[in-house]
């Protein structure tokens, strides 16, 4: 099929792709894609399947775990910051981000 597009590693020389877009992907993006779409299996096998319906917000939930990390690594990012900018104590702090 010469419209076709092949995307592969590119360090994968075993392929003939003569007939073929090829696109070289660096390695490390191909790393970054697979550790996504492992974490996003392991969410999902929680919640035992979920709606066709609900699936895009799902996977933009997970894309917001994976480029922002957990509720705690952010909420200590989040005190980090505002203790940078306003220069706040810490119960103040708790008061501000709970309420």
């Amino acid at each position: 099929m010469p419209d076709s597009v092949v995307c592969t590693d590119r360090a994968c020389n075993a392929l003939d792709v003569s007939e073929f877009k090829h696109y070289g992907i660096n390695h490390y993006h191909i790393n970054g894609t697979e550790n996504f779409w492992n974490q996003a299996k392991r969410r999902l096998q929680k919640f035992n399947g979920i709606d066709k319906k609900y699936f895009n917000l799902f996977l933009k939930e997970c894309e917001e775990r994976f480029n922002i990390g957990e509720p705690d690594k952010l909420l200590k990012d989040l005190k980090a910051i505002l203790k940078m900018y306003y220069r706040v104590s810490a119960p103040v702090l708790m008061l501000i981000v709970v309420f």
